[in-house]
């Protein structure tokens, strides 16, 4: 039997590190710039020698390989420059979120075990706060102009990020680290229990990359340029700074504003070709357009919208100025894009509307399976059988940080928690969170399935379903939403048209009008909330 010769192709190396190097040589006029009144503006040639900079600061306050350094700061630059140096020096990244409460702080940034936080001075008295119960952090380093008054009372010693940068060295030599090791942490937003970390290796994020370049994903090119809105803090703000400096495409952060004015006003200036974030976010921008009888989106091609499904209100409202809505899926643990919603073949796509509405095509290199969720059997992906997702692949999680066990994983798999359904080209088609389908009279309601019905009446901005609890039925569906202004449309008629989309048993008989929705620190619908505000009978539910 003949033996195996064996490759001859070298190995290289996947790390941020990589990315870096290429993207600051090959591209480096390329820029990076932040929006707003302290707007800067980098070349990517100078990011390179500005993340060196940091890197040698850090390295003389004793951080190295191994080593956890926190972020507590907007889409900014110096966000950015921690992006690399920190990985890229062997250190861990822990991208702290700043809308959680004082008890999660505490908890992430400990079990993190931060030795250095970097934070930007508005978030100085959040972190002021809690400064005495982080006993890993010695040295707190701020962005922006502070006070005495805001610096006294930290244990840690307090330094100013451009005094721990300015004068160092423009060229670091990165070590040779695996690819393999932590780069990057981002925890859950915690809706149930304590956040949970997720550690990103510097392969993961080099493959999720590559991934996101694909025409299949975002088709990223150096043509580019990114309006990032999606907060760094949050799953390596979907890959995109990563991904777009590889690329050699222009970035553009978004700092701490996100209205609809500073976005427009945004893209006006600075000419994005993409951008991305929830959809909550972006139907307030479009809503602003469309009041301005000039208002346009100018070079914006593509949206992509994560956290909640896209109303085809929505959809259509960004494709009348030529914007393509684009429905990724994915979460904190899975890098986090594992599907794209782009269209098949014409021949492969006898019910476009229906695949419109769902989530995606699942992206080459995950791995995908539906399975019943108590004893996972693994079920047919034939469009109709509704059961629980399963991932695994190079960029999804297999375990949390210092957290073995959990449930969440079987046998290498990554229990999602999202239920629905898969067809046989791969697109996946949510119906709910396991946690909020809704069981009435021992039949199963799709409360995913009620908004998108909900929301597609022209009067309706916003919409949520939860299930409360029913003397008759055990649980019924109950309608929040949110109307347009000037909206016409009363509670019954949203009622009386949904008739015409789901079966008549499904009809809601409980529905709250509101100003506003709850949502969770990312913009996405806060049901645990809104439960809880039901029960606490805060909600003025009407039976129209």
């Amino acid at each position: 039997m003949a033996q195996n010769p064996g490759s001859s192709i070298g190995d290289g190396t996947l790390t941020v590190a990589d990315i870096l190097r290429h993207g600051s040589t090959w591209h480096a006029a390329r820029t990076v710039r932040t929006v707003g009144a302290d707007a800067t503006e980098l070349a990517y040639g100078d990011l390179a020698g500005h993340a060196a900079a940091l890197a040698h600061g850090l390295r003389e306050l004793g951080i190295g390989p191994g080593s956890v350094v926190g972020s507590l700061l907007w889409n900014t630059r110096e966000h950015l420059e921690m992006y690399f140096a920190v990985p890229a020096m062997g250190a861990l990244l822990h991208t702290i979120n700043p809308r959680l409460s004082a008890e999660q702080l505490v908890y992430t940034i400990n079990h993190a075990a931060d030795e250095v936080v970097v934070v930007d001075a508005s978030f100085l008295d959040r972190l002021a706060e809690i400064a005495d119960r982080l006993p890993t952090v010695h040295t707190v380093l701020v962005v922006g102009e502070s006070t005495e008054e805001a610096v006294g009372g930290f244990r840690a010693e307090v330094l100013r990020y451009t005094d721990v940068v300015a004068g160092r060295p423009t060229a670091f030599a990165w070590p040779q680290i695996s690819e393999k090791a932590a780069a990057t942490l981002c925890f859950t937003t915690g809706t149930t229990g304590d956040p949970k970390g997720v550690a990103y290796s510097h392969r993961s994020i080099w493959i999720h990359a590559l991934s996101l370049c694909t025409a299949n994903a975002v088709a990223l090119g150096s043509r580019d340029c990114g309006y990032i809105i999606t907060p760094m803090f949050h799953a390596n703000a979907w890959g995109y700074p990563y991904a777009t400096l590889w690329a050699g495409g222009d970035l553009l952060l978004c700092n701490r504003r996100v209205d609809p004015d500073t976005v427009i006003a945004a893209i006006g200036r600075y000419r994005p070709t993409f951008s991305n974030g929830v959809p909550t976010v972006w139907n307030e921008i479009l809503n602003h357009v469309d009041a301005d009888p000039g208002g346009d989106f100018g070079t914006l091609d593509r949206v992509i919208l994560g956290g909640a499904p896209i109303p085809r209100t929505l959809r259509a409202g960004l494709a009348r100025y030529g914007v393509q809505a684009l429905q990724g899926w994915g979460m904190t643990e899975t890098s986090p894009l594992i599907t794209m919603n782009r269209p098949p073949r014409d021949d492969e796509n006898p019910d476009p509307e229906r695949r419109g509405d769902g989530q995606g095509r699942v992206l080459a290199g995950v791995d995908i399976r539906l399975v019943q969720p108590d004893t996972g059997e693994v079920l047919p992906a034939d469009g109709r059988t509704v059961g629980e997702f399963e991932l695994r692949g190079p960029w999804i999680a297999d375990s949390y940080l210092r957290a073995e066990g959990d449930d969440k994983f079987r046998d290498g798999w990554l229990r999602t928690g999202d239920v629905g359904t898969l067809d046989p080209l791969g697109y996946v088609t949510l119906t709910d969170r396991a946690k909020d389908v809704i069981k009435s009279g021992g039949e199963w309601i799709s409360s995913n399935e009620l908004e998108l019905a909900v929301a597609r009446h022209p009067d309706v901005l916003q919409a949520a379903v939860i299930g409360v609890p029913d003397d008759r039925w055990d649980e019924r569906p109950c309608v929040l939403v949110v109307l347009r202004e000037g909206a016409q449309a009363t509670l019954a008629d949203l009622r009386d048209t949904l008739l015409e989309s789901v079966p008549k048993w499904w009809v809601p008989e409980r529905w709250v009008q509101l100003d506003e929705l709850p949502l969770t620190s990312v913009g996405k619908f806060d049901k645990k909330r809104m439960r809880a505000i039901y029960a606490e009978g805060k909600l003025d539910v009407q039976r129209p």
